[in-house]
């Protein structure tokens, strides 16, 4: 059995992809570097990640595969699911020994795989578009905290920075304890530690809130009861639109 261990990046794993192909050396199992290898094995290459060959590599996969298998790269190493680099590692060998660009050969495994999961993660990615609540605070930035399954909330960025373009805004994965600020002018990537006054438990610490903010989200919560018809209420169907999970963070739900 042939291993290659390197350091669990994508960046890593372009690396992991051209050693294979200037060595003419395919490994059967991908491990983090350090990480105890399996008894019996016959071969270990421990690879080191270059920017020069994670440059060198992604130009060659640009002429060799679409852009949306491309996106697919991305949308599965997001999902950070186990052995989603070794999916994708099979996934770009396909592409890179195939005379055509792109994948079409939705009988393989392989790209169904790729396909399926990177589609459950651009679909959260998609309702973070939606399901984003913003609370305004009084240093006057809109904060609003998310807890993504998948790490899909780089996906939803480029939407934000456009719609909400003129204002000052953070938006928090809860989860992985990183998240994306914007001042008006680019956007940041950041972090908070977890005692900070932004947080009570999971949620914004209510206190910080602009007294016009919680103004507005008592008026908006008694307009959405208003409008609500209880006769006409539909829990399956709201569910099947609006997943439940989302529901903490939209202020009608609260």
């Amino acid at each position: 059995m042939i291993l290659f261990s390197y350091d669990k990046t994508l960046d890593g794993l372009l690396c992991v992809i051209f050693e294979a192909y200037q060595k003419k050396l395919f490994p059967e199992m991908l491990i983090k570097l350090g990480d105890i290898p399996p008894l019996f094995i016959d071969q270990l290459l421990e690879i080191q990640t270059r920017e020069e060959i994670v440059v060198k590599v992604w130009n060659y996969l640009k002429k060799k595969m679409s852009k949306e298998s491309l996106n697919i790269i991305h949308a599965v190493w997001l999902s950070e699911q186990d052995e989603r680099d070794w999916l994708l590692f099979k996934y770009i060998k396909k592409a890179i020994d195939s005379k055509f660009a792109g994948h079409t050969d939705f009988g393989d495994d392989v790209i169904i795989q790729a396909h399926n999961l990177a589609k459950k993660v651009y679909k959260e990615g998609y309702n973070w578009k939606q399901f984003v609540r913003f609370k305004k605070s009084r240093d006057g930035i809109y904060f609003a905290p998310v807890y993504p399954i998948y790490n899909s909330l780089p996906l939803a960025i480029p939407h934000f920075k456009d719609r909400f373009s003129f204002q000052s805004w953070i938006i928090y994965d809860l989860k992985r304890d990183y998240g994306f600020y914007y001042d008006s002018k680019e956007v940041i990537q950041m972090t908070l530690e977890r005692d900070n006054e932004y947080f009570s438990k999971d949620s914004i610490n209510e206190s910080l809130l602009d007294s016009k903010e919680v103004l507005f989200q008592e008026s908006w919560k008694k307009y959405y009861q208003a409008l609500t018809i209880k006769e006409r209420i539909n829990l399956k169907n709201q569910k099947q639109h609006m997943p439940k999970r989302y529901w903490k963070y939209l202020t009608e739900k609260q």
